[in-house]
């Protein structure tokens, strides 16, 4: 005499993917497997974590791949936000699959150390470990589940490196002031000669009241960055 195999409520069939339609409040998301056993083990977990989080306040886990993903969807109007989508997948094998909670300095090391065995300088990294930070402050400030709880309870410290490792300034060399000019347009030309020239700060050259003219002490007479006199 067979038996049928007993099966869990609310565990949906989509195309090959087993997907939840269940009123916890309502439960409606994918599993991600093909498997309806996983799928059920994963309905289970899931169950579990809304009745820790509503009974206890205890927050579901969630990746720092879904925190990711979340943020980059959020904020696909900010102009930078293909940089940052490039920080954060190379930053994803190695934090992609922790907990976001899990995703603090010490599990940012391998990252630190892989991206500086390829050379990478330290203010690159310190552009991916800004994304992190910013991450982690949203899901510990304004990221709130159904419960009302936020995603983590606190923020990890994330510090930048110090950057020691930043090409020194030098003077640019006739030639590269050549080439670097002959790139500018007519006005900011001469602009810059003269700064070069004079070895001007910005505000030196603005406060000179907008006519253009400075004084430098050690060449005496006034210079004009206008085309008086030819």
């Amino acid at each position: 005499m067979s038996t049928k195999q007993k099966r869990t409520p609310r565990l949906v069939k989509r195309g090959e993917t087993w997907h939840i339609d269940k009123w916890v409040r309502r439960l409606c998301e994918s599993t991600g497997t093909t498997e309806r056993g996983e799928a059920e083990r994963y309905l289970a977990r899931r169950l579990e974590e809304l009745r820790q989080a509503q009974v206890y306040g205890i927050r579901p886990r969630r990746t720092f791949r879904e925190a990711a993903t979340i943020y980059l969807n959020d904020g696909t109007h900010k102009r930078g936000i293909a940089d940052e989508a490039m920080h954060l997948k190379q930053l994803d094998p190695f934090i992609g699959a922790l907990p976001i909670e899990g995703v603090h300095m010490g599990s940012l090391q391998p990252f630190i150390t892989a991206r500086r065995g390829q050379g990478v300088k330290s203010k690159t990294i310190n552009l991916a470990l800004g994304v992190v930070r910013r991450i982690l402050n949203l899901a510990s400030t304004e990221w709130l589940d159904e419960n009302s709880l936020t995603w983590i309870e606190s923020a990890p410290k994330i510090k930048l490196l110090p950057r020691t490792d930043a090409r020194a300034p030098y003077p640019l060399s006739w030639d590269e002031q050549t080439r670097l000019f002959s790139e500018l347009p007519a006005h900011l030309c001469v602009w810059r000669c003269l700064r070069s020239t004079l070895g001007l700060e910005n505000r030196k050259f603005v406060n000179s009241g907008g006519t253009g003219r400075c004084r430098s002490r050690s060449l005496g007479p006034a210079f004009s960055s206008s085309q008086e006199g030819g």
